[in-house]
């Protein structure tokens, strides 16, 4: 694969699937708010995630188009970081989970699309520009959650912390730099990914401030979402995800 092509799709599907897995809460959310909420910024990575997609496709050069990229793809040939593919209600997981790992992935898009801004693919950073303005209110919304919870009562700081602990072994990831990234920068399409932590960190550290909580160390755990290798749950998300188009190839409404 193309490196230019491998660099969009992880940005891509990071998009993609973070969305699917928000688009869950529709009909199931604590509040009516939140519900709309959850469904509108799922609705914002969708159309990110379409127009990634098909410059990926244009830049490929093999004639696939979004939807077949989306949904004719094997689970290995997905470049999305692993957190956003895991089940936000595994292991104990509640909506604190929902809105930290929102509020960790917006931090990261925002991050990512400011510097994308510069990149000498005029349609990337054209993209970056206006999916930017949308992240920002994906980071505050989810932020102002995180504070809410973590300076709530005992209940939702404890339910807080437990979430924390369930994302953070997977964090790491979002900073994993190789060799795409490495020909990404020396094309100056965009950055490495290791290059957006320190923002990423005082994003994150100002709001856990707020919210009476504490950065944990670091883990020696990495997932290995980006390179293709995924946890045992994207499979299961795909066989929901890609069923129509795999049932009728083609189908159009």
């Amino acid at each position: 694969m193309k490196p230019d092509v491998e660099y969009l799709l992880r940005i891509a599907d990071t998009a993609l699937i973070h969305a699917q897995r928000l688009s869950e809460w529709c009909g199931h959310a604590p509040i009516l708010e939140e519900d709309i909420a959850l469904t509108n910024m799922a609705l914002d990575l969708l159309g990110q995630a379409r127009a990634l997609l098909t410059h990926a496709g244009v830049l490929e050069g093999l004639g696939h188009d979004e939807d077949q990229l989306a949904f004719l793809r094997d689970e290995r040939d997905y470049r999305n970081v692993t957190l956003v593919e895991l089940p936000l209600k595994r292991g104990g997981g509640d909506f604190a989970d929902t809105m930290l790992r929102n509020f960790f992935v917006a931090t990261w898009f925002k991050a990512l699309w400011q510097r994308l801004q510069a990149s000498s693919d005029g349609e990337l950073a054209a993209i970056a520009a206006k999916a930017l303005k949308e992240v920002r209110y994906h980071q505050q919304h989810a932020g102002d959650w995180v504070v809410r919870l973590g300076d709530g009562t005992e209940e939702s700081a404890a339910r807080l912390r437990a979430a924390l602990d369930r994302a953070w072994p997977y964090v790491a990831e979002l900073f994993e730099a190789d060799a795409v990234d490495d020909a990404a920068m020396q094309s100056r399409l965009g950055p490495r990914c290791s290059e957006l932590r320190d923002d990423w960190l005082a994003d994150v550290k100002a709001v856990f401030d707020e919210a009476l909580l504490a950065l944990p160390a670091d883990t020696p755990f990495r997932s290995t979402g980006r390179s293709g290798a995924h946890s045992e749950h994207l499979g299961y998300m795909l066989a929901e995800m890609q069923h129509l188009q795999r049932a009728y190839p083609g189908g159009a409404w």
